[in-house]
């Protein structure tokens, strides 16, 4: 393989390429955080990382942990937004 590269002369820049942003794959970030499912007389929580999060239907929290597994990043996005949110409170 050559590569011809080619000076630049005093009057040219160098011309820097965009930063790309990393993002981690679905199963990187699956792997982050251990999840832990409680399940009680009504409801369950689900433990994600350091975050607990109740549920009063085991439905609705397999639910949400369905949509945690299909897309991590979104959905600990939205977690996050009502965390802050009951912070304010």
């Amino acid at each position: 393989m050559i590569i011809i590269t080619k000076l630049k002369t005093m009057n040219e820049q160098a011309v820097m390429p965009d930063p790309v942003e990393w993002k981690p794959t679905r199963m990187e970030v699956l792997r982050d955080f251990r999840v832990e499912i409680e399940f009680l007389s009504i409801g369950c929580i689900i433990r994600v990382g350091c975050k607990s999060v109740p549920f009063s239907s085991v439905k609705e929290g397999m639910a949400a942990l369905n949509n945690y597994i299909v897309s991590p990043v979104e959905t600990r996005k939205i977690w996050e937004e009502r965390f802050s949110k009951e912070e304010e409170l």
